[in-house]
């Protein structure tokens, strides 16, 4: 599999472009904002998402300066909602740094959020890209809704699987869908174009989730289960699928040791046992890997180029990284 950093040689130029162009985005005149936000740029991950939007940009027409604010509001909107994400689950990390709440409480995380909203609102508007904001906030409001169906969901811990890819494609596989929606809008890609590259994002998103939900029932650095999706009782899909292919007891004890048990390591330990003994992880794999070939069959549609092989390559890096 090739690294991240060959994967964006066709647009590196680009995404060394959009940093800048990024980090203008965020400025402030308030000094304190100021420093948050250049505290949040420093915590900037892979670049998954602005890969996306340009790779798909490039496929549907061309780069440009459209396509660079579509990146910017994805960012913008996705970081806003993280911000908020670490307000409401208490969290204290992010991607190994301390969380805006952590050092600055939740008052000024909630701000911080704000912010980061309005910032990508007046930068579609007074930039007249309303096709962007549009597809950007459709995918807000589904993050929204998809976290809040899990919440609802949670509390039973008896979820069916099409609910839980109704919660995924919602969740996750929304972001994902915008991005590639939003490339193309920014190439004045048609709608049938624009509609056939969300739908492409959409299919990668999902399988991306199942990869994640595969990782929890992994090892970590030292050997132990990981198991966090159980410990904050999480239905993914290998324990969906090893629960639904089980006799009625075990299935009520099962459940019993993630709604209950889930703060003990050994309970969690034997979760784990139990969904790799009935088959769970095969499953999801062969489901991962069945959306993964959807995506593919999608992207068959349009010509042979540089971009189409990046989007080729970053959808093998989705379903194929080890982290």
């Amino acid at each position: 599999m090739l690294s991240l950093k060959k994967i964006q040689q066709p647009i590196a130029e680009e995404l060394a472009a959009f940093e800048t162009k990024f980090k203008q985005s965020m400025q402030s005149s308030v000094p304190l904002l100021d420093i948050i936000t250049q505290y949040l740029y420093k915590q900037k991950g892979k670049q998954m998402r602005p890969m996306f939007v340009f790779f798909a940009a490039g496929l549907c027409g061309n780069i440009n300066e459209s396509t660079y604010r579509g990146a910017s509001l994805v960012e913008l909107l996705h970081t806003a909602s993280l911000v908020h994400d670490d307000v409401v689950d208490d969290a204290n990390e992010r991607r190994g740094f301390f969380s805006i709440n952590a050092l600055w409480k939740n008052k000024v995380a909630v701000l911080v959020g704000d912010f980061l909203l309005s910032k990508g609102l007046l930068l579609s508007v007074n930039n007249n890209e309303h096709d962007l904001l549009k597809i950007v906030s459709e995918a807000v409001e589904e993050m929204s809704e998809g976290e809040l169906l899990q919440i609802e969901k949670a509390r039973k811990l008896d979820i069916k699987e099409d609910i839980y890819y109704e919660i995924i494609r919602k969740k996750t596989a929304s972001l994902i869908a915008s991005c590639c929606a939003a490339g193309a809008c920014s190439a004045k890609a048609d709608e049938e174009t624009i509609k056939k590259m969300k739908l492409f994002g959409e299919k990668v998103g999902i399988a991306f989730q199942i990869k994640d939900d595969l990782f929890d029932f992994g090892l970590d650095d030292v050997g132990k289960p990981v198991g966090n999706d159980i410990k904050e009782k999480k239905m993914t899909l290998p324990l969906i699928h090893a629960l639904n292919h089980t006799t009625t007891a075990k299935k009520r004890y099962i459940i019993n040791l993630v709604k209950n048990h889930n703060e003990d390591n050994k309970k969690v330990a034997e979760v784990i046992n139990f969904v790799r003994a009935s088959g769970g992880l095969n499953y999801a794999t062969e489901k991962m890997l069945h959306y993964q070939q959807e995506a593919f069959h999608i992207l068959e549609e349009f010509p042979d180029n540089q971009y189409k092989e990046g989007l080729k390559q970053l959808v093998k890096f989705t379903t194929e990284r080890n982290k």
